[in-house]
């Protein structure tokens, strides 16, 4: 089972609520998608790590060849084609590896070459494989990186895969989500956080994902993501609290459930439920 665990920002508590789930587990594998600012690794401390690096191919051009026509220029909507003193300029930082102008060129002036993106590692902590991507700075995308850990981690024979998706709605949470069984919505408590669980809310409908929310930094009082669950008649998976405990835990890149019992007992719950959510939205759909 695939479990992606999405939120509408960083900060809510979507790495915390992965890694807790991950090492609830007997066995299971946990991918941070999030690779522009990975950080379940500084949690998990994985051992024995494999090392691999990601490449797009960009084109490059053959001055000799190249006409000067600029139909590349006019079709890459990135801008990363120009044409300047009788000669073709092509920025790599920006291209988005589409490879629309080598087979627009009439003239064949433009082929392809590899360009590292980044990398992806592998290794373990205890009984969770963790898989880690990793963008260079600078580089416009992190999909083809996610690609690859996705496809990385379906060589795992475990029952539970976590996906660490990135914040946000942009293209790498959904390319994140995109095979997942189910989805996790964190949300905090807050009118902010009320905003930024609609984002992802409207994501996973859009995707015809079954979900269920997370209500994370729980106080006595009103919560407001809570009034928005029951408007909108989203299930609650569980609720965590806002404690000294857990936030010290966190602050100190420590697993509450490998720490704490009573943690270990919440987590076990909340996987019970997904798992339970899960299946139930599986059978229905068959």
């Amino acid at each position: 089972m695939r479990i992606a665990v999405l939120s509408g920002k960083g900060g809510t508590g979507k790495t915390l609520v992965s890694i807790n789930l991950a090492a609830a587990t007997e066995t299971s594998a946990y991918i941070d998608c999030d690779v522009e600012e990975p950080n379940g690794y500084l949690f998990f401390k994985p051992r024995n790590i494999q090392e691999e690096e990601v490449s797009v191919r960009i084109p490059k051009v053959n001055d000799k060849l190249c006409s000067g026509c600029r139909k590349c220029v006019d079709f890459c909507k990135f801008n990363a084609l120009a044409y300047i003193k009788d000669k073709l300029i092509i920025f790599e930082d920006i291209c988005h590896s589409c490879g629309g102008c080598i087979l627009l060129c009439p003239e064949q002036a433009l082929t392809e070459k590899e360009k590292v993106i980044g990398k992806v590692q592998k290794g373990i902590s205890d009984q969770v494989t963790v898989y880690t991507g990793v963008l260079n700075t600078g580089e416009p995308s992190g999909v083809p990186i996610i690609k690859k850990l996705l496809a990385e981690a379906k060589l795992e024979i475990t029952k539970t895969t976590l996906i660490d998706c990135p914040p946000g709605s942009a293209c790498t949470v959904m390319e994140s989500i995109k095979d997942a069984d189910y989805c996790i919505l964190v949300a905090e408590p807050t009118l902010f956080g009320v905003h930024n669980l609609n984002i992802v809310y409207e994501l996973v409908k859009l995707f015809n994902k079954p979900f269920g929310v997370v209500l994370n930094k729980c106080l006595d009082g009103e919560d407001l993501s809570e009034k928005f669950c029951l408007e909108k008649g989203i299930r609650i998976l569980g609720r965590i609290p806002f404690d000294q405990e857990l936030g010290r835990l966190n602050s100190n890149a420590e697993i509450a459930v490998r720490k704490s019992e009573k943690y270990r007992r919440i987590f076990s719950s909340l996987l019970e439920t997904v798992e339970k959510e899960a299946h139930h939205e599986a059978a229905s759909d068959s």
